[in-house]
């Protein structure tokens, strides 16, 4: 599928490019095959323990990083609704000054209005000074009484005048007061609106801030939980693997032992001495070294995994005898046949993970002849077939003897 994507934006490949092409899809392929079958050297519970262990610090770091970026939300959103309230503040200063100052324009316009009113009522009763200048001149006895007369209507007059132009600026002042009144009223609405919206999401993000501290908290304890939950499948696992190691070693002994009574055996070439255990079949995971998945050590991977669903029958190598049968938690249901000697050296085959036996412990086996069936028992991910193949009781490739 990968060379197919490849393929639908690049230029027309020649057919040893595709080829190429296809042996690398081939290769990703297998690698990751070779990745799962890795994990058959571990138990399923420690594989879980360890998937669990991963999850849980998968999801530590996302809440850790949810939770700071919520914590500098909720900082900003303090600091925000400090310089708010400050604004607030100054924004309700200026509205009492202005409603004071309000206050005594008002106050202001009202005394002089009464002012006015006063000094109407007075030239009602005396006059209005424009005439009263007619009546100097009919009245006046002297130029100098008229001149008095005269100034006094002046002074009069201007007193007037000087009181409805102050009572105009007054009257003038007042509206500006009022303006400035209605906006700094518009003003503290508008800030105590933003206040309130503000203190709103400061008061949700307080809250989503605690829910991922207890989230935190709660994961911390999980990966503390599994964390020690995959020390103890490892510990266990361990301690599976001494055994069965002890025991493989008791069954090294039983070879070594029988070969020194067996005579003659195959001389010649590796190629063609073992037949495929598996019809049909081919490699999920060689025999090689290699880095294990979880422990992290470098180890042998001692035999070639081979593709094989469950139930498939598995097949005799070559003719020999049946010389062990038993359960092991690592390798789970385990099959040894003894194939005789390859160049003066004893070779015993190891069928590793089947669901049930076909031949039995003694019994004697031609080529190809079905000795069991493949499962994935023992520490197994999934069905298949992984083969040993033990010279003088050490592991070598399988591959060379097909």
């Amino acid at each position: 599928m990968l060379a197919t994507a490849a393929l639908l934006g690049a230029p027309v490949l020649s057919g040893a490019q595709a080829d190429d092409l296809h042996d690398k899809n081939k290769r990703q392929h297998n690698h990751v095959r070779s990745l799962e079958a890795d994990l058959d050297d571990s138990s399923r519970a420690l594989a879980t323990a360890y998937k669990n262990l991963k999850t849980a610090q998968t999801k530590l770091a996302s809440a850790q990083q949810t939770l700071a970026q919520t914590q500098g939300q909720l900082t900003a959103a303090r600091v925000l609704d400090a310089q708010m309230q400050a604004k607030l503040i100054k924004a309700q200063a200026a509205l009492t000054k202005a409603q004071s100052d309000l206050k005594t324009g008002i106050a202001n316009v009202k005394r002089q209005r009464a002012d006015i009113g006063r000094l109407a009522a007075e030239n009602y009763q005396i006059g209005d000074p424009r005439l009263l200048r007619f009546t100097a001149i009919v009245d006046a006895q002297s130029p100098d009484e008229l001149a008095t007369q005269f100034n006094t209507i002046d002074n009069l007059m201007d007193k007037q005048t000087s009181m409805f132009d102050h009572l105009k600026a007054a009257e003038a002042l007042l509206r500006v007061q009022k303006d400035k009144v209605a906006a700094y009223q518009g003003v503290v609405a508008d800030q105590r609106q933003a206040a309130a919206v503000n203190l709103a999401r400061k008061n949700a993000l307080e809250k989503k801030a605690a829910a991922y501290s207890a989230q935190v908290a709660s994961l911390v304890f999980q990966r503390q939980k599994s964390a020690a939950w995959a020390a103890k499948v490892k510990k266990s696992d361990a301690r599976k693997l001494a055994r069965s190691k002890k025991e493989e070693e008791r069954i090294k002994q039983i070879i070594l032992a029988r070969a020194r009574h067996q005579h003659g055996g195959y001389s010649g070439g590796h190629k063609g001495f073992l037949i495929m255990p598996v019809r049909n079949t081919y490699v999920t995971s060689p025999y090689g070294w290699r880095k294990h998945p979880i422990y992290g050590y470098w180890g042998l991977h001692d035999g070639d995994d081979f593709h094989a669903p469950c139930g498939v029958p598995l097949l005799a190598g070559r003719s020999g005898t049946v010389i062990q049968e038993y359960y092991s938690d690592v390798w789970g249901n385990r099959l040894y046949l003894d194939v005789g000697k390859f160049n003066g050296k004893p070779v015993t085959l190891i069928y590793n993970h089947i669901s049930s036996y076909k031949a039995r412990t003694g019994q004697q086996v031609r080529t190809g002849q079905i000795v069991a069936y493949a499962g994935t028992t023992g520490w197994s991910t999934a069905c298949h077939l992984h083969f040993t193949v033990l010279v003088n009781g050490t592991a070598v490739d399988p591959m060379q003897f097909f």
